[in-house]
């Protein structure tokens, strides 16, 4: 297995990365029960030197239900019939997840609603109220 590029600065050293294939469940006759086409990929996140800390922790967090006993990341791909094509397409899916880790998201700053806000919300809430008040009995009037 080759290295895996994510961007200009980071490449995944082969060595981290590793396969298996093993027989793929769901629709394809009699070649499912024949062919290791499924494809789990498995990557050392704390042994890769090459991922910042932050960007590691943010993978960890996004990726934490795909962790192993042994905390290698698992990366599986059953996506074609074709073993090689399930390769590529789970080193895409980990090169797409840490490309999403590398972006660091702005923290949220707590604002206030407007004054005008308020008073759209009260507005809304008031002309709703009326038009339920309308969707009662009509009374007949003697």
């Amino acid at each position: 297995m080759q290295a895996l590029r994510i961007d200009d600065r980071i490449v995944i050293p082969a060595h981290l990365l590793s396969f298996t294939a093993v027989r793929a469940s769901g629709a394809g006759g009699q070649n499912v029960n024949k062919v290791a086409s499924k494809v789990e990929l498995h990557f050392d996140l704390w042994a890769c030197d090459e991922l910042p800390a932050a960007v590691k922790a943010r993978l960890a967090t996004a990726c934490k239900h795909r962790f192993e006993a042994d905390g290698r990341l698992r990366v599986v791909s059953q996506l074609t019939r074709d073993q090689a094509r399930n390769i590529e397409d789970a080193r895409e899916k980990l090169a797409g997840w840490i490309r999403d880790a590398l972006f660091v998201p702005v923290p949220r700053r707590a604002t206030k609603p407007t004054r005008g806000s308020k008073v759209r919300r009260v507005d809304a809430k008031r002309h709703a109220a009326r038009k339920k008040q309308m969707r009662g009995r009509v009374h007949a009037e003697d």
